[in-house]
């Protein structure tokens, strides 16, 4: 996700806000916070899920439902959203 400079702070309290509720829905197995070294403003959120309906129940929910417009509002750029299957682990 790409934020206005001036909105960074603000996503920043919204997802010290909701970040217990999001990391306790169920099927949520983790939920990490990423920025990139070279641009502040640029941050991604990263979860694993058990299943592909868990995310999408979460999506569906009414939580989901609080916290994307709110965040929405703060983009400099449209958001891109990708799901990953993990092929090896150590």
């Amino acid at each position: 996700m790409e934020f206005l400079p001036e909105k960074r702070a603000v996503f920043l309290a919204l997802f010290e806000q909701y970040k217990d509720q999001i990391a306790a829905q169920p099927g949520c197995r983790n939920l990490k916070l990423l920025q990139r070294d070279d641009k502040t403003t640029s941050i991604s959120t990263v979860s694993t899920w058990n299943s592909q309906e868990h995310l999408d129940a979460y999506r569906a929910g009414s939580l989901f439902a609080e916290v994307w417009p709110a965040t929405k509002a703060l983009f400099a750029a449209p958001p891109t959203a990708q799901s990953h299957s993990v092929l090896w682990a150590s």
